[in-house]
């Protein structure tokens, strides 16, 4: 065969692989495991573009060069196909949601087939399957009986779009992160998950992670953790008994308090109608309100609004003052205790609404003459017994003076669990009139998502599934009365916060994961999927994580080990996100049928550092072919038993940095290095058999199908994917060696020896892996690295 034909050899390869199996994961054995995930994807009707298979092809190496390195790789494969994305695409194609799903995973699989991947398809999952939701319902039932799941009445965020409540973590800017619509604050009756009660876990266990910063930065901002005091204030009025509690983090201004702030929501002013004067002008506030997003009523610029409920005041506790209350739409019901103590003279948002509406502003830290407001620390002034302490030391004394309570406050939310549509797992309650919420037994389980004609939105608030009696009918499982299942549905994330459990352990009907192969593959050791989910579903997986490994169901505190780096989008030629609003969507099967898989995988790893945005270039891929194309040509040249030693020194030098860029996620350095070792063999008048080997062996995870090939070519019966990683030899690299000092913060921890002109990206992975160096960054990040070529490195922690 003269030239280089990709589609026969491709086709030729991948059917010989499914025949043969090479892919599937073996149970146990001595070899060390490494458990390589993707972010399973939900199967839209549109298909992947040349974008999505980014993180795919990078895992798709990585499990390769495990592999060939002697490790018991799973790398599986599955689809996350309930939710709204699945839904309204029905919806709009008007096709029933399971006859969709169904059609759009087999385009999935046949795209992904065309690429060569080496997934082990027999662990393939599919969230829809009730064989699957099965064990999610199970899990729902261990944290209600837990005390994590519970209903509440309270207002959640609805879109009038999707016909649907929200969790927090599904909006962008205050708008429905799926269509965009304004989201409305609407009492419904909700089911939530207590992720709150993990708050503290889930920020601590971050510093263990192997992640990029940026993520755990992302997740700690989330949970937002304030430690401060709750203190009580008085309210004075016309036959008032109560009391509004206050979080603040600045319990040392508490004699600086001259007006107390309410949130529209707040559940007191309902006790207090009768009480406050202007009760309709409170009301008329309230429903204005109504109508603004949260990042309306949050803007640092906006102007703030206001109204005083008159006939109400309240006493503050440290110097026993009366001051005014009033309601405010800057402060949100869900933050602290949905009240806020107003210091003017120390807080900046407090001086602009106490300047607007003429309150008494009083200074209460010694500013040094300092303009107002002042933020400071200082000494305290106009505070009583407490007056020349300092501010700080001062905090804790002051609530204990007013009988407050040191405390912690977060910004995470409870989940709101439940959606009011159909395309989603059944949560598996029923509702008795004697009994109340019941449980469904465990025994019963599958509760199955029922057939359906119509599967739109009600547009009454409940589930289309409210409507199906024969369904919602049932027995109690308690006293066996007459009772009627829970018809709201779980959200997308439920299936996909403990999916990659059931890779390891997919047949198993009794349980959700057997003890022995939860040990054996957890946690898994890298996962790669795209950013935007680092507030949502990977803070849902580790809650879900932590709690089944309090009821012993898993034996990690942490899912994922190592989250590989940072996904960078493949934009379109014109520089725009891809999408068919563009026009700049390009098919992946095209780019295979003409160019072939290997060159597109090729070309998707060399576009650009892993993590950085590139936009994709036709022209330029005809260069990675072009590279292809040679390699092809030089299976004529391996006709010798000893090469030069210019070959020799160039392929070693090839296999440290590949395995080393391979190992840290700098696949578009792995590329060049692949391509100068291809300009050298290129010159040499004949190729030692022994450099060709290891040199195919080293192509093997880029351009599985074309090494496949070659290595055929060449005589070897056994797969190449099933041979060893080619050795590095230091003694064959013909470089100088040089020492490198190690600094971390500007002191010296660390010398070490290394060859000389290595990259700031090598040393770095050879200083991280020192012991001498770990000890000095447990639970700490590093800020900066300063690196002096051949010298020295400077960790900035």
């Amino acid at each position: 065969m003269k030239d280089y034909n990709h589609q026969r050899i491709e086709k030729k390869w991948q059917r010989k692989w499914q025949k043969d199996g090479i892919y599937k994961t073996k149970e146990g054995g001595r070899r060390p495991k490494c458990y390589v995930l993707d972010m399973f994807p939900y199967p839209s009707g549109s298909g992947l573009h040349v974008g999505h298979p980014k993180g795919y092809i990078a895992t798709d190496i990585y499990s390769r060069f495990k592999r060939m390195n002697g490790f018991n790789v799973l790398h599986p494969m599955g689809w996350d196909a309930f939710g709204l994305p699945a839904e309204n695409y029905a919806i709009k194609n008007k096709v029933h949601p399971e006859i969709a799903v169904k059609k759009n995973i087999k385009y999935f699989k046949s795209q992904l087939a065309l690429m060569g991947f080496s997934y082990d398809w027999s662990r393939e999952i599919n969230t829809t399957d009730p064989e699957y939701y099965r064990w999610t319902q199970w899990i729902f039932l261990k944290m209600f009986k837990a005390g994590l799941a519970y209903e509440s009445y309270e207002p959640i965020n609805w879109c009038p779009s999707c016909q649907t409540g929200l969790a927090n973590e599904d909006l962008e800017n205050g708008l429905c992160e799926r269509c965009g619509s304004e989201i409305e604050k609407k009492p419904m009756r909700q089911w939530v998950l207590k992720i709150t009660d993990y708050a503290d876990r889930l920020l601590t266990d971050l510093d263990d992670l192997d992640w990029p910063e940026s993520i755990k930065e992302a997740q700690r901002h989330w949970i937002g953790r304030s430690e401060g005091a709750e203190i009580g204030f008085s309210l004075t009025g016309d036959g008032l008994d109560e009391e509004i509690k206050v979080f603040t983090t600045r319990p040392d201004t508490l004699f600086g308090v001259t007006y107390l702030v309410l949130s529209p929501e707040h559940p007191i002013l309902a006790k207090l109608e009768n009480s406050i004067i202007n009760q309709e002008a409170i009301r008329a506030y309230q429903l204005e309100v109504r109508q603004k997003t949260e990042i309306e009523r949050t803007a640092v610029n906006r102007e703030k609004t206001g109204i005083q409920l008159d006939g109400i005041m309240a006493i503050n506790p440290a110097n026993q003052e009366t001051i005014p209350v009033f309601v405010a739409d800057y402060v949100l019901a869900h933050y602290g205790t949905g009240a806020v103590m107003a210091v003017p003279a120390h807080d900046e948002r407090d001086f602009v609404f106490a300047e607007k509406y003429n309150l008494p502003i009083k200074k209460v830290i010694d500013g040094e003459g300092c303009n107002l407001p002042y933020i400071g620390p200082g000494k305290l002034i106009n505070s009583g017994q407490f007056n020349n302490l300092n501010n700080l030391k001062a905090k804790s004394k002051i609530v204990g003076y007013v009988n407050g309570r040191l405390t912690k406050k977060y910004k995470l939310r409870d989940w709101v669990f439940s959606r009011q549509r159909y395309w989603g797992e059944p949560i598996p309650i029923v509702h008795c009139d004697k009994c109340g919420v019941v449980p469904v037994p465990e025994t019963d389980l599958p509760v199955k998502l029922p057939k359906v004609k119509s599967y739109a939105p009600a547009g009454t608030g409940e589930s289309p599934l409210a409507t199906i009696d024969k369904w919602v009918k049932t027995k109690c499982p308690k006293c066996g009365g007459p009772a009627k299942r829970e018809t709201n549905t779980m959200p997308q994330w439920a299936g996909s916060s403990w999916y990659y459990l059931r890779y390891a352990d997919p047949q198993n009907k009794k349980s959700l994961i057997g003890k022995r192969k939860e040990k054996y593959w957890l946690p898994v050791d890298l996962y790669v999927g795209g950013t935007e989910h680092a507030t949502r579903h990977l803070i849902y997986a580790r809650f879900w994580h932590k709690f089944l490994y309090d009821i012993k169901a898993v034996s990690t505190k942490e899912p994922f080990t190592r989250f590989g780096k940072n996904l960078g989008l493949i934009l379109g030629e014109d520089g725009r996100k891809m999408s068919k609003r563009w026009g700049n969507v390009i098919n992946p099967d095209d780019v295979v049928s003409l160019y072939g898989a290997d060159t597109l995988r090729i070309y998707t790893m060399f576009i650009g550092p892993f993590e950085a945005e590139s936009a994709w270039n036709t022209k330029n891929i005809i260069g990675t072919r072009r590279f292809l194309d040679k390699v092809w040509r030089l299976r004529l040249k391996p006709k010798t038993k000893i090469g030069s030693a210019e070959a020799e020194t160039k392929l070693h030098q090839t296999i440290h940095k590949v395995s080393t860029d391979i190992e840290s996620f700098s696949f578009n350095t792995v590329v060049s290095a692949m391509m100068v070792m291809a300009n050298q063999l290129e010159k040499e008048k004949s190729i030692a058999q022994t450099i060709w080997r290891d040199w195919l062996k080293l192509l093997a995870p880029l351009a599985p199908h074309l090494a496949e090939e070659l290595w055929a070519l060449a005589g070897y019966k056994k797969s190449i994917h099933l041979s060893s990683w080619p050795v590095f030899d230091p003694h064959k690299v013909q470089t100088e060696e040089v020492e490198i000092v190690v600094q971390i913060n500007g002191k010296v921890r660390d010398r070490l020896i290394v060859a000389q002109d290595l990259s700031e990206e090598e040393i770095k992975i050879l200083v991280l892996g020192r012991p001498d160096v770990s000890k000095w960054l447990q639970g700490r990040g590093i800020k900066k690295i300063f690196y002096v070529k051949n010298r020295l490195i400077n960790l900035v922690l």
